[in-house]
């Protein structure tokens, strides 16, 4: 669910299923439907994530979070995220779900993509170490361009429920003037078995397609309602933020 309030209201919802999964697991999604690092039906490319270079995950993502200084964060890493269907996938965001050895979590990763193949990594954690529990806000300064309808100022707000059978990521942002829109993912996890991805192919054939095709398709809806425009500044370096 996306809802932008000002200057003009602009509301829409669309179903979607993503893929969650242990980074210490990948080979648990290999299937006769789906291929990691290949092509099939679905497929999940290490180089469309982290480093960009198809390398393992967790040794960079590992290093992050002690860079960071978040040596605490030593249990499952989880990454919620579109897969490609028939090689194809744009991720607005994923979610990575970054857990101590005690199973609560510590921190998120929401890694964000804009449609100029750019992208900008937001490390989500409370300042003390402690769990981070349904209810918790967590705020981030917005350094990265991702609509042109949206100055690159202000601060989103991020609240989590994840569940391994239900979660809910709601993403708000606000510039000087207040609240100005208001993002949700919300979703029931089933178990990822050659059934269910067939029926979700069913569903949704065209899903990752159907989220750029849309990106456009508001994007001109805005344009209608004259909304101003920003043009796209430099891009910045691709560092992460806290």
């Amino acid at each position: 669910m996306h809802h932008r309030v000002r200057p003009a209201r602009h509301r829409f919802s669309y179903p979607v299923f993503f893929i969650r999964f242990s980074l210490d697991y990948p080979d648990s999604l290999q299937g006769p439907l789906f291929t990691v690092n290949g092509r099939n039906l679905f497929s999940l490319r290490y180089a469309d994530y982290g480093p960009r270079d198809g390398s393992d995950l967790r040794p960079w993502i590992r290093d992050l979070l002690v860079r960071e200084g978040l040596p605490c964060v030593d249990g499952e890493i989880w990454l919620q995220t579109f897969p490609r269907v028939l090689g194809y996938a744009f991720n607005p965001v994923s979610f990575w779900l970054c857990h101590d050895r005690a199973g609560a979590l510590r921190a998120v990763l929401a890694e964000v993509n804009n449609t100029f193949g750019e992208h900008h990594n937001y490390l989500l954690a409370h300042p003390s170490g402690r769990p981070i529990v349904p209810g918790d806000e967590l705020q981030a300064r917005k350094v990265f361009h991702v609509s042109p309808f949206l100055e690159v100022k202000g601060t989103y707000r991020f609240r989590f429920r994840s569940e391994i059978t239900d979660s809910q990521f709601r993403i708000d942002y606000e510039d000087e003037s207040g609240k100005l829109l208001y993002t949700t993912i919300a979703g029931r996890g089933d178990p990822i078995t050659t059934r269910a991805l067939a029926l979700a192919f069913l569903r949704y054939p065209l899903m990752t397609l159907g989220v750029m095709a849309r990106i456009h398709y508001h994007a001109l809806r805005l344009w209608v309602k004259q909304v101003e425009f920003f043009a796209k500044p430099m891009p910045p370096s691709q560092e992460t933020t806290r």
